[in-house]
């Protein structure tokens, strides 16, 4: 897309889109080229249509062609300020489904099957508070307030900051983990210590241990899918 794509990236940073919206949007704008092997500002409604359309008959999920449309209909309205292209065509439909709750004894028994004491930590965090996994290993030292029993979670969801309670099981074993791990400002450190450690690093960890042969249940995920019930 070249100058296009640099286009886009400035507007979306100007409205102080998230940095994960950003690489999305421009993640599907690139497929969308790609598949029709032109540049986006030759192409009109037809060709929007076809890209959307190929999606579903290659079975994406609702949320990633929504994602797809979102991207084209930013790029046409606010980047090439063609409205008319997208103006009347209908957002898909997103699926509802209901959430799959682990009960407190199934979600205890996969945190004590993950190796890592780390990753365990994470884990609790995680499910103690109901954050979600990208917020729970982006925490720092200073964002666990023992005194006013909150965790502040900084540029949450819609880059937002906010609080979330924390409770007293899970602070001892913060400070346990703190004795042992003695992270200098991100709470959980990755291999490197000066980044946090990956979401992805937790999931597998999580992964592993709900593959041992107790816990098998291909329709129980981590927190992207599942609703769980605060430890305190």
């Amino acid at each position: 897309m070249g100058e296009l794509k640099n286009k886009m990236h400035m507007k979306m940073e100007l409205r102080n889109f998230s940095m994960r919206t950003i690489e999305m949007y421009l993640y599907h704008m690139k497929r969308f080229v790609a598949f029709h092997g032109k540049s986006p500002d030759t192409l009109g409604r037809s060709e929007v249509e076809e890209y959307l359309h190929s999606l579903f008959l290659r079975e994406a999920s609702a949320s990633w062609i929504i994602q797809a449309y979102s991207s084209l209909k930013y790029f046409y309205c606010e980047v090439m300020d063609k409205p008319d292209i997208v103006f009347k065509m209908r957002r898909p439909k997103s699926e509802k489904k209901l959430p799959v709750v682990l009960a407190m004894n199934e979600v205890k028994k996969i945190i004590d099957n993950v190796k890592s004491y780390r990753d365990q930590t994470v884990l609790m965090t995680i499910y103690s508070t109901g954050l979600r996994l990208n917020e729970g290993v982006k925490l720092k030292i200073r964002d666990i307030d023992s005194q006013r029993m909150q965790i502040r979670v900084e540029q949450g969801k819609g880059r937002k900051d906010r609080y979330t309670l924390l409770s007293g099981v899970l602070l001892q074993r913060l400070r346990d983990y703190y004795k042992i791990y003695k992270p200098k400002e991100w709470l959980f450190p990755g291999r490197y210590k000066n980044i946090p450690v990956s979401g992805s690093s937790i999931q597998k960890s999580f992964f592993q241990a709900k593959k041992k042969p107790a816990l098998q249940n291909k329709h129980q995920y981590i927190h992207s899918g599942i609703v769980l019930q605060p430890i305190c």
